[in-house]
């Protein structure tokens, strides 16, 4: 028997020695493309080292890097819970390559569904944002290409760049803001609640509590949408200004800054790690274990309201593709809301860069529309348009959203000067 085994090798390894011209092209090198007919690794068109996810908000991703040196970045769905829903739309990442050279990037998975509906959240609007420290930001333009995929180059001022779609605003930026804040004559942190994965969630008082007036403002829900963050943080910084004491004389704000922060921290894009959406549902109570964010957020607003301190007006703070407010309860048996929002528009357009106009689709189970309905609270969503501001002409950065909260100050000064 082992004379027969000895005899097959054998006859094996003639066979393949009298294989005749083998060649590379007969045996090709497949590379992490998949192509078979790319070029080996090291002959790769592209000094890209490594894509790195390891830090504060980098969006979850594959990647792969073809034989033209091209970059093909998948990113990876956020789903909602017992649901065929899921959402992209955030990227942020570090490449690491050689300085001077040229990374080109694709990105792909943007076709988001909701309820049954394909949309892209990506067009020939959108922008991309690259930086050398994470701090500093630029705007490059990119390409809308078939198969709702966005392509652009990034020129590596350094051997690291972070790569973003809207300038990020983390953890870590909210805690500098609190730690700056913090014991401040007009401020109040309380902490409220914790998310699903017990990160503490916090509202902010800014302004006397016995005030007659007040304002609520809630931002990041949707946890790639860090627009309403940079807002309040314009809003904050200015009412504690030197020049603002009449503000606080009228009215007070109380703000939930940041309400998925797990999302925040993990990179995600529109659910709570629970995969609850929390913008939807607020057409009844929260559920505790699995909206735990919202709960907290309830619990609150229902004790403010048994100390006769409801809110007069309450925003929720997001982005989109149309930079529109969303009303959502305009009939005929609310004519004194519908009569405050539009009174509350006019505001917006004099007294700040917003021109878009309030949006009629209607969002069932929203911010807006629960908070109305329930409480009977003046209540809307502002989307902030992450493409393009019409207002101010120019893609947005940080800064613009900032300069939004600044204006909101005098907004909410003069919508209550109606009532004095």
């Amino acid at each position: 028997m082992r004379n027969k085994i000895i005899a097959f090798l054998l006859f094996g390894l003639s066979l393949l020695i009298s294989v005749p011209n083998s060649s590379a092209a007969e045996f090709p090198l497949i590379n992490i493309s998949g192509n078979s007919h790319s070029q080996p690794f090291d002959t790769l068109k592209s000094s890209l080292k490594y894509i790195s996810t390891n830090f504060e908000n980098a969006s979850q991703l594959d990647w792969e890097t073809d034989s033209m040196g091209i970059v093909n970045v998948s990113l990876i769905y956020d789903h909602e819970r017992v649901s065929p829903n899921r959402a992209n739309g955030h990227w942020h990442f570090k490449l690491e390559a050689d300085s001077g050279s040229e990374i080109t990037i694709i990105l792909k998975n943007f076709e988001n569904v909701w309820n049954g509906i394909k949309g892209v959240p990506v067009s020939e609007k959108t922008n991309c944002l690259i930086s050398k420290d994470g701090k500093n930001w630029s705007v490059i333009p990119a390409d809308f290409i078939s198969g709702n995929r966005l392509k652009f180059t990034v020129p590596m001022k350094s051997d690291q760049m972070y790569v973003a779609s809207v300038e990020p605003y983390r953890i870590s930026d909210l805690d500098k803001l609190l730690t700056e804040i913090r014991g401040k004559p007009q401020v109040e942190i309380m902490k409220v609640g914790n998310t699903a994965e017990g990160r503490p969630l916090e509202i902010i008082r800014i302004g006397n509590p016995d005030a007659i007036f007040s304002v609520f403002l809630r931002a990041r829900a949707h946890s790639w949408e860090p627009g309403g963050n940079w807002v309040v943080q314009g809003l904050i910084r200015t009412l504690l200004g030197k020049e603002s004491a009449h503000f606080l004389r009228r009215y007070c704000v109380y703000i939930m800054p940041m309400t998925n922060k797990d999302g925040v921290a993990r990179g995600r894009t529109r659910f709570n790690t629970n995969g609850k959406d929390l913008n939807r549902e607020w057409d009844r109570p929260a559920d505790r274990i699995l909206t735990p964010e919202k709960y907290a957020f309830e619990s609150w607003l229902e004790m403010m309201i048994s100390k006769g301190k409801k809110p007069q007006i309450a925003i929720d703070l997001h982005n989109d593709q149309g930079g529109n407010i969303h009303v959502n309860l305009p009939s005929e048996i609310n004519s004194q809301y519908v009569s405050n929002m539009k009174r509350i528009e006019t505001l917006l357009y004099k007294h700040t860069w917003f021109t878009e106009g309030p949006s009629h689709v209607k969002n069932p189970g929203s911010f807006g529309e629960g908070l109305a309905k329930r409480y009977g609270i003046d209540a809307f969503v502002y989307e902030l348009n992450y493409e393009w501001i019409a207002g101010l002409n120019k893609a947005p950065m940080g800064k613009d959203w900032e300069l939004l909260g600044k204006q909101l100050a005098e907004v909410f000064y003069l919508y209550f000067d109606k009532k004095d």
